[in-house]
């Protein structure tokens, strides 16, 4: 399908349209429709002109109004899909089907775990050509993903970082100490768990990987390289990441030690330009913390010469 200028049409704008028409041939107006999918008449506007991707639930409401079972939530999952790769898709479609998730990250936050500002860093440094635009889209796109925690069955989602991700000081401290604050929130979560691999030892893997268990209990394995993510399901490769990943998430640190190491670095990025990693005793934190306080208060003191009176 293309538009009057022979350009592809954009899916967000195809599925408003299929919206509008569905609604005209009713004879219903903007109002109507947004009075009967309890919303407002701008957004149904903005939904109709492709301006806004509709949510979720507002497809879900449209397949009841119009009675479609599906046909428009499956719409509007393509025209979300859209602006990810090709080669992403198939696992975005095992991740809203999953029952767990187990993410392992050496190198950045989990996309799924990403705040829009970490992500448009992400993307400045790893597409500096891309214009504004490009890249504001490519974080709308990501941050959607986390639409799967809003579903009737959302998965546990299980994530283990490296240390060095907390330290990378990826678009600067304002922006790693809010992506940092988010993790700390995200932990609430009750389908999601984070834990952190500290330093001391070299990792057993370099590279991402995600391990993905489905409703009836196969178990699937995606692993990226540097040109493209791929979904394996041999038995052997499923076997051997698994392998992995436990043994990694009993050399990480327990759920409250990956939480104060957490809190730790985004301290660390509130008080200083270069923060440093922290050493493995925890007790040492402590220690460090009330120097940078005595630091702070004590400062270099200079006292005024007096001058001695002359006789």
């Amino acid at each position: 399908m293309s538009d009057e200028s022979g350009s592809p049409e954009s899916p967000v704008r195809a599925f408003g349209e299929e919206i509008k028409y569905a609604r005209e041939a009713r004879g219903w107006s903007q109002a109507a429709l947004a009075d009967k999918l309890c919303c407002q008449q701008p957004y149904v506007s903005k939904v109709e002109t492709g301006q806004q991707l509709a949510s979720a639930q507002f497809a879900e409401q449209c397949d009841k109004v119009f009675g479609t079972p599906g046909v428009y939530a499956r719409m509007r999952q393509r025209a979300a899909d859209a602006g990810n790769p090709v080669w992403m898709i198939p696992y975005l479609q095992l991740e809203r089907e999953a029952a767990d998730v187990c993410d392992y990250s050496p190198v950045l936050v989990a996309g799924i775990l990403q705040t829009p500002e970490y992500a448009e860093a992400l993307y400045r440094a790893a597409r500096p050509g891309d214009a504004t635009a490009q890249i504001k889209q490519r974080v709308q796109d990501r941050m959607r993903r986390r639409e799967v925690f809003d579903g009737s069955k959302p998965p546990s989602f299980w994530v283990i970082l490296h240390e060095a991700v907390l330290w990378s000081g990826l678009g600067g401290a304002d922006v790693m100490r809010g992506q940092l604050r988010h993790l700390v929130a995200v932990s609430e979560h009750p389908r999601i768990t984070v834990q952190v691999l500290p330093f001391g030892g070299a990792p057993p893997r370099g590279t991402p990987f995600i391990l993905l268990r489905q409703q009836d209990r196969t178990e699937v394995l995606y692993a990226e390289s540097f040109v493209q993510g791929q979904v394996h399901d041999q038995s052997e490769a499923v076997a051997e990441a698994r392998g992995t990943y436990e043994r990694m998430r009993a050399n990480a640190l327990s759920l409250d030690g990956s939480l104060s190491l957490i809190r730790h670095v985004m301290e660390a990025y509130e008080y200083e330009h270069h923060p440093r990693p922290h050493p493995r005793d925890m007790g040492e934190v402590q220690l460090q913390r009330r120097e940078r306080r005595n630091l702070r208060r004590m400062g270099p003191r200079i006292h005024g010469l007096r001058r001695r009176p002359r006789p």
